[in-house]
């Protein structure tokens, strides 16, 4: 079965996601207790979303003492552009072309942003300096 993308998970799942890449690893606990900053969650039910989330390959866990403690399987950055690569995939037809030139003609990128663009163009021309 396919993993599904970051933006195909539910609110709660892509929270404790958040609090397990802010904090390297986790327990239960731990991340019950930042969830319920603005409202109080079960601890079962915090239970069950991680126990969900490592049933569909994003977390794993590791046992300590009483304690499962969970890590993700993947980083913030794979998880990103893998979503990022399923919506070109789907509404643009695979073509990146599109989305890059809309991000550099509409947004407001500055000059720090336009210098790490071409570092990035300049890297690639080195890999592949036949695609000139």
């Amino acid at each position: 079965m396919e993993r599904k993308s970051l933006h195909e998970l539910g609110a709660q799942q892509r929270a404790v996601m958040q609090i397990v890449w802010q904090t390297g690893e986790a327990t239960v606990q731990q991340v019950r207790r930042r969830l319920t900053r603005d409202k109080p969650l079960a601890y079962t039910t915090v239970l069950s979303v991680m126990q969900k989330l490592e049933k569909g390959g994003w977390l794993t866990h590791r046992t300590e003492g009483r304690s499962y403690v969970y890590t993700a399987r993947r980083t913030r950055r794979e998880a990103g552009a893998s979503s990022l690569r399923k919506f070109i995939d789907r509404v643009l037809g695979g073509d990146t072309l599109p989305l890059f030139q809309h991000l550099v003609e509409d947004e407001a990128l500055d000059e720090k942003d336009l210098a790490a663009i071409r570092r990035i163009l300049q890297k690639k021309r080195k890999e592949h300096p036949d695609a000139d």
